[in-house]
């Protein structure tokens, strides 16, 4: 069963009108770890610690043959309203935002899966029973953590709300999982899905792009005014996101994927298993991104953080574009855009090329330019250059700065081709290679930038031996 759902999932078909499916509960009852069994994939973090998951999570999955919306979501708290002071308030306002959008979501769900633990039922879970009563046509009833027939007299207990659909499963072991499969399908109506184009057809020419900084940034805010949507909690407290959240929008008639990350800390800041995870969750969205987002707190300036964010986003390709967040918080003065570009440009060094945009996330101050930013961007990812025309640029580049010619130093460039785009490659094919400095392989990269319509992207050259030195 696990194999086929896979092949399907991989087939590439898309589909519209999705229904969608709820997994709900209280905190560490086992959500996350049903959504990634159900999804045959470790997609949400999964952790002891109660209260993981906020931002829901949502992912297309087969289930049983049949494809649906599957939402991950945040854990009902019962004492959200015993704030004391100071940043147990801040924790306090998180819950609630957390238990909001799980309301919100249930509101809108085809089928509501509430997830029980086997033992004794807390004031949590009949709060949230009592909740969910007007939506009872709805809800499957799923005790948790019951492999291998454990605590199943306990499990019974919960027949006494009157559930209309009750199953034991455990989600860590797998068992009984087949029965829920089929109990989610069976009260689900399919009638209006309806096949799309594939996903290949789907994501063709669609913008991937990642936001990434220091907690705090206005990540979740800008992907919230990005996508139109309140997908991503936004909070005071540090660290609020911990999953990726992914979104999509339109900008003119271009396809957008955005993907909303942890706040990435220095490792030695970092302690917890869960920002471990968090942080390396954000840190694999390059992976699947075109374009960085990287987001600065206008006020506090450059850090020795963001300049390794740009730099993991420089090493895999990415086109970076530095956004200079809170821009409305920043000191009314003359010139103020162009001493912060002048700090930037000193501070990150060899990326004088990453455009840098101010914007304010809350009010959608700089969004529109930035997005401009990001298609000119796309654009200079996905360039090619004919081999011809990158070989008359390298006679004109060896004539302006011929190669040295010394007795150690010097080597000839006999050819030149692009290798590849997004990321953008060159290689070039160099008797004596060994010879060739990092200086002149900068040179290199300026002037393809310059030159070929490169101009604010991270390019890598290679220098490659030449046919001849290969066979000597």
């Amino acid at each position: 069963m696990k194999e086929n759902q896979t092949a399907m999932y991989d087939s590439g078909l898309q589909y519209r009108n999705l229904p969608t499916v709820a997994l709900v509960g209280r905190p560490n009852v086992g959500k996350s770890t049903l959504f990634n069994r159900l999804l045959h994939r470790r997609r949400a973090i999964t952790s002891p610690t109660p209260g993981v998951t906020r931002d829901p999570i949502e992912e297309r999955a087969f289930i049983a043959g049949k494809p649906l919306r599957l939402v991950d979501t945040g854990g009902f708290k019962l004492d959200r309203d015993n704030a004391e002071s100071g940043r147990k308030d801040l924790n306090v306002d998180l819950d609630k935002l957390v238990v909001k959008r799980t309301l919100e979501i249930i509101e809108t769900a085809d089928l509501i899966v509430l997830l029980l633990e086997a033992g004794e039922l807390t004031a949590e879970d009949e709060e949230f029973i009592s909740l969910l009563r007007p939506h009872w046509s709805r809800v499957i009833a799923v005790v948790n953590k019951t492999e291998g027939g454990r605590r199943e007299a306990e499990a019974w207990n919960t027949a006494k709300f009157g559930f209309e659909k009750l199953l034991f499963i455990s989600a860590e072991h797998g068992d009984r999982i087949n029965e829920l499969e089929e109990a989610i399908v069976n009260n689900i109506d399919f009638s209006a899905v309806t096949l799309a184009v594939t996903l290949d057809e789907e994501e063709t020419g669609t913008i991937s792009l990642a936001i990434l900084g220091k907690p705090n940034t206005g990540k979740s805010t800008l992907s919230n005014r990005l996508t139109e949507s309140a997908a991503s909690i936004v909070s005071a407290v540090p660290g609020t996101t911990r999953d990726v959240v992914e979104g999509k929008f339109s900008y003119k008639n271009k396809k957008f994927r955005v993907l909303d990350t942890a706040g990435i800390r220095r490792k030695s800041k970092v302690t917890e298993n869960i920002e471990y995870y968090s942080v390396n969750r954000a840190v694999k969205t390059l992976d699947e991104a075109d374009i960085v987002f990287l987001l600065i707190d206008a006020q506090e300036g450059l850090t020795e953080q963001d300049k390794k964010i740009a730099a993991l986003a420089c090493d895999k390709g990415r086109g970076i574009i530095l956004a200079i967040n809170k821009w409305d918080t920043a000191p009314k003065v003359k010139n103020a855009l162009t001493a912060v570009k002048d700090k930037i440009h000193y501070f990150f060094g060899q990326m004088e090329y990453a455009p840098i945009v101010p914007l304010c996330a809350t009010d959608g101050t700089g969004v529109d330019e930035l997005l401009e930013t990001a298609i000119r961007m796309y654009a200079q990812l996905h360039r090619r250059t004919e081999t011809s025309v990158l070989n008359q640029a390298l006679a004109q580049w060896m004539e302006e700065n011929p190669p040295p010619q010394g007795p150690r130093t010097r080597f000839k460039i006999k050819y030149a081709v692009q290798i590849s785009s997004n990321p953008v490659k060159f290689a070039f094919f160099v008797s004596r290679s060994a010879s060739v400095s990092e200086a002149y392989k900068s040179y290199l990269c300026n002037k393809i930038r310059k030159d070929l319509g490169y101009r604010n992207i991270p390019i890598e050259v290679e220098i490659r031996p030449s046919q001849k030195e290969r066979a000597t």
